[in-house]
């Protein structure tokens, strides 16, 4: 490996030499099961020699190239995994016969070691998998963005690489196989997954120092960095790599870790500089410059531009030690502390090695899935279920003894009791979770401006409902100056005998209006009366509300203390045993997942009953350590019990108990008291909410037939005035009359014909019509006899009569286009024309097409009905 000019290191691939695996392979499939399984795993093993093929070629070191290795590698590793566990390959049990993996060392390729394990050739591929990502890391552009994380992925993925090969046992195993290359010790693993985080984090180096980052936070990543590049150089300095790499290779690391120590210090300094604290500037300066230059005396081989960079570290900071020291003579006059008095310097590690658990997962392939033998399979199941009774019985055993101990706790009122001295008291978790929905949704003292509410929704219903009598009140004062004024001539029906539904409707509107007031008036007075009992909930926190327990006034011989901490003590006693117990289950769990005798079954060795019996003896510690700690916890709940018992004499708890859940109940029915308050509350706002849609509604229907009606008045006020004038013409010359009216609308600014008389009574105008307007012919068509049910859909159903101001065949065809009406009111005509249902008293009201309001509906608001008419 050489120090590019990019002065960080990639590692080369350990060379091997070419293995046939189909062979060895198929020989023992057939030896060990049959010809048949040999037969049908020929793909199988197929593709497992072409894995390793692929393996055994040199790569290239175009990125391409690089990713299409890194994929071999991997793949192959997966096709490893599921070969280790079906055929042993090792050399004490060498079944597979002629079949021996031959590995170079990566840094003395004059080394090699030639063993039959799969642990060398699982390490191996590890090795060169850690060795690719490390070249793809270097081949990125660091300068840009893309390239500056695809090289920290790809450094942190090598560090997983190795760490893996050290985690798992692969290395160890492989040296302990026989493999005779440090490369792939575990000592050897370590160094390189710390060689590969430090250029990991001086990836993120560059990152924060092109983003202009603050001093401080570039020192913190620096000094990370160093202490990576110091803990590879520490382990390249020790056997059994101190002999093995070359002096290059340590000058590069031992100078990479002065250089970011120094670095380090550099950007503390300035950070010191920027609070103007020259002194601490100064000794950082100094002491950063002191370590490149013992690190400048040793380096030999360095790659020249990481020796231009130290240089020019070095000259930025002894320029700005020559500038401090100057401003420190000059203006500050600060003592400059020894090095020995300073503190260490903060790091901040951004890196950590990637876990490689998912892309090694073998799990879904299919490899050799079928070599399995059923006498094998069955054993496994058989001892599986050994195992799962084994921990089923000491889980039992586990969660009884710690039902025990809280039944016997709770018996005692521990550790409530103890907490309560010390002032730390709860509540029970049901009734806080009561209380704090109370204080959530604005406690006892938002009830006050919930009923603002209902006084507010009251009186708006109140006055929708005078304004619709108002409106009512007026027109049939209007039909009635009317009918005074024409008499006889009058002849539509009276507006009294139309409205009787309306009104009566509106009279049962403001019976329920009134009942409510007496409900609400209810629900002001139960609220004031039990403002007392609820005023507890507004208290935060509500534990502040529970009694506590207090020390005796008078102590006869001063041991309250010592009672307390020896009760105190042994409850920590049994937390510690329940904490043990809780970490021996988990023990338990653990050992059953790393519990795989497949490879021992499949071995063959031995009958399988002494298998069992060595292998379940394993967890026979772990049983006896869960029957100790069983034995133990009695003992001590006896212990507790007896000190209880003198803590609950001298502190009086008896009565400590009754005053607690008296008041656990007072905030309990206080709770109840609040939550019935809110709810007839709730239920005063829907149903006021609900009556002023009705009144809405029926305001609506009262404003369309006043409009109707206006209609029907202007065009009878018409009829009236043509009658009262007299006028008398013939067949031919009406005709003709009636023709021009038809043809064309009369002129707005000609006045109207003067009456035939001076004598004759004067007529008011249209109602809704100013003076001056158009005079409008009779209506042509009669009002429908009384009685009569008009073909008119309910009101709110689509009308197959057009609005008002359509035309219309026979009647509105020959009025001209007329200007609305002025009514006082503005509202829509009503939608079916004035023929509707409230001009046929005979007719029954049809059921309007909205939903009842809750005063007909049962159970939720009429009086005595409902809760929110309930006393409170």
């Amino acid at each position: 490996m050489s120090a590019p000019a990019n002065v960080m290191l990639a590692i080369h691939e350990k060379k091997t030499t070419p293995t046939d695996l189909y062979r060895p392979l198929r020989l023992y499939i057939a030896s060990a099961y049959s010809e048949r399984e040999a037969a049908a795993a020929d793909d199988d093993l197929a593709a497992v020699r072409d894995l390793r093929a692929d393996v055994e070629q040199p790569s290239l070191p175009d990125p391409s190239s690089l990713e299409r290795r890194r994929d071999a590698l991997l793949a192959y590793a997966r096709a490893l995994s599921l070969v280790e566990p079906r055929f042993p390959i090792s050399p004490d049990r060498a079944h597979v016969h002629s079949l021996t993996f031959t590995w170079h060392d990566a840094f003395k390729t004059g080394k090699k070691a030639s063993v039959a394990s799969i642990h060398l050739e699982k390490a191996a591929v590890l090795f060169n998998l850690a060795a690719v990502y490390s070249q793809i890391a270097l081949a990125a552009d660091r300068a840009t963005d893309v390239g500056i994380r695809t090289a920290c992925g790809s450094f942190q993925s090598a560090a997983g690489a190795f760490a893996w090969m050290r985690e798992s046992g692969v290395a160890a195993k492989a040296v302990a196989a026989g493999a005779t290359t440090v490369d792939v010790t575990p000592e050897c693993a370590a160094m390189l997954e710390k060689l590969m985080l430090a250029q990991a984090q001086e990836c993120f180096f560059e990152k924060v120092i092109a983003g202009g980052k603050p001093p401080a936070l570039c020192s913190k990543v620096a000094r990370q960095v160093g202490i990576f590049y110091e803990e590879a150089y520490a382990a390249l300095s020790a056997a059994p790599l101190s002999q093995h790499f070359d002096k290059t290779w340590v000058s590069h690391v031992q100078l990479k870790a002065a250089q970011f120590y120094a670095d380090a210090c550099y950007r503390c300094s300035l950070d010191l500089h920027e609070k103007e604290e020259i002194a601490q500037e100064i000794a950082r300066l100094k002491i950063g410059i002191s370590a490149l230059a013992d690190a400048k005396k040793v380096a030999r081989g360095v790659a020249a531009p990481l020796l231009d960079s130290v240089n020019k570290l070095e000259s930025n900071m002894k320029t700005n030690l020559e500038r401090a020291m100057k401003e420190n003579d000059r203006v500050y006059l600060m003592r400059v502390p020894d090095a020995s008095s300073l503190g260490a310097l903060p790091a901040a590690s951004l890196v950590k090695p990637t876990s490689l658990a998912e892309v090694l997962d073998a799990s879904k392939e299919r490899l050799f899935s079928s070599l399995v033998p059923d006498g094998s399979m069955k054993a496994l199941s058989k001892y599986t279920e050994m195992v799962d009774n084994i921990i089923r019985t000491q889980a039992e055993k586990l969660q009884q003894a710690s039902e025990i101990t809280r039944v016997r706790l709770k018996e005692m009122d521990l550790p409530d009791s103890i907490l309560s001295l010390e002032g730390n008291i709860t509540l029970p978790l049901d009734l806080k979770e009561d209380v704090e929905a109370v204080q959530i949704s604005g406690g006892p003292a938002g009830l006050e401006a919930e009923l603002q509410q209902l006084r507010d929704l009251s009186r708006v219903n109140q006055e929708l409902l005078v304004q619709t009598e108002e409106m009512l009140q007026k027109e049939a004062n209007e039909d009635a100056q009317f009918r005074t004024q024409f008499g006889s001539r009058w002849t539509r029906p009276q507006s009294s005998t139309l409205t009787k539904n309306i009104q009566d409707r509106l009279n049962l509107f403001a019976s329920n209006l009134k009942t409510a007031g007496d409900s609400d008036s209810q629900i002001e007075r139960g609220l004031k009366e039990s403002y007392p009992l609820m005023s507890i909930l507004d208290r935060r926190p509500i534990e502040s509300a529970l009694p506590s327990i207090s020390r005796p006034i008078m102590s006869l011989d001063g041991n309250e203390d010592a009672i307390v901490g020896t009760l105190k003590q042994s409850l920590r006693q049994l937390e510690s045993l329940g904490a043990q117990r809780a970490g021996l289950e988990d023990m338990l769990k653990e050992m059953k997942r790393k519990d795989d005798i497949l490879p021992k079954l499949m071995a063959g060795v031995g009958s399988h009953d002494d298998l069992f019996k060595k292998e379940i003896s394993k967890y026979d510690p772990v049983c006896s350590e869960i029957a100790d700690n069983i034995v133990a916890q009695e003992q001590l709940l006896l212990q507790i019990q007896a000190q209880n018992e003198q803590f609950a004499a001298v502190f009086n708890l008896e009565d400590y108990k009754v005053a607690r859940e008296r008041c656990y109940k007072q905030i309990a029915a206080a709770v109840a008291k609040y939550r019935d308050i809110k709810k007839n509350i709730n239920e005063g706002l829907n149903f006021y909410v609900t009556l002023q849609e009705a009144i809405g509604k029926i305001k609506q229907q009262c404003s369309d037939f006043i409009m109707t009606r206006n209609i029907q008045c202007r065009e009878m006020i018409e009829d009236v005035q043509k009658k009262l004038a007299g006028f008398s013409f013939s067949s031919s010359s009406s005709q003709a009359s009636m023709q021009r009216n038809t043809s064309a609308p009369p002129d707005q600014n000609s006045p109207s014909p003067p009456p035939p008389s001076s004598h004759a009574p004067h007529v008011q105008g249209p109602y809704g019509v100013p003076p001056g307007g158009d005079s409008r012919t009779a209506y042509s068509q009669p009002y429908p006899p009384y009685g009569v049910p008009p073909q008119q859909p309910p009101y709110g159903a689509p009308s197959q009569q057009p609005p008002y101001g359509a035309p219309h065949p026979g009647h509105y065809q020959q009025l001209p286009h007329q200007q609305p009406p002025n009514h006082d009111y503005g509202q829509q005509a009503y939608p079916g024309g004035w023929r509707g249902q409230y001009y046929n008293p005979h007719q029954p009201q049809q059921q309007p097409p909205y939903p009842q309001p809750p005063y007909n509906a049962q159970g939720s608001y009429p009086p005595h009905q409902s809760s929110y008419y309930r006393p409170q």
